[in-house]
């Protein structure tokens, strides 16, 4: 776009990068163009009234965001994964070893510090399932079982409600098929 920016008006150029306007001597002239940084000029007209410029204007450096591309696991790899779901283990004194060391046992059963522990570890439980479920809906989606898109992928998830059993004991085909039908279901609903 082409501005005079001392009476305010603006034009449009040419595809090609030409343009012509009506201007007085003394009008300031901005050149703006998206990608390019802005070009102003003062107009001083030659014997012929006319103010004649080429100008080369560099394009400005474009800065992009790092992209990582991580190569899908294998159901292999999954599967081994889902075999080794568990919950960390956060010790808890119980049954005769209570009897033992029974302030141990009302701490750990009354502090919210041990409390905290035990939330984090479920949390991080179901992390780890969830990013689990997720590689499997990815591979899904690359083998073109479902067709799913991955900014929907958490309501999915919450959509499927996966018992823990079944995510670390079913063969591929169950999951396969598990998914399959409750993808179906998700799509009649939305």
């Amino acid at each position: 776009m082409v501005v005079n920016t001392t009476t305010g008006k603006g034009v449009f150029g040419q595809p090609n990068g030409k343009f012509s306007a009506y201007v007085s001597s003394g009008d300031q002239i901005v050149l703006s163009i998206k990608g390019y940084p802005k070009f102003k000029y003062i107009i001083i007209p030659d014997s012929n009234c006319q103010f004649l410029i080429h100008e080369t204007i560099e394009r400005l450096p474009q800065e992009l965001d790092e992209v990582v591309i991580r190569p899908l696991k294998t159901l292999n790899q999954i599967k081994e994964e889902r075999a080794e779901l568990a919950m960390r283990d956060t010790r808890i004194v119980s049954g005769i070893s209570a009897f033992e060391s029974p302030i141990t046992a009302l701490y750990q059963a009354f502090s919210k510090k041990e409390k905290n522990k035990r939330w984090i570890a479920e949390q991080e439980y179901k992390d780890d399932q969830i990013r689990i479920v997720k590689e499997l809906l990815a591979l899904y989606v690359a083998y073109d079982i479902i067709e799913l898109n991955e900014n929907d992928f958490d309501s999915f998830i919450s959509f499927l409600n996966v018992n823990e059993y079944f995510l670390k004991t079913a063969s591929e085909m169950e999951l396969v098929l598990f998914v399959k039908d409750k993808y179906e279901h998700f799509q009649m609903l939305r």
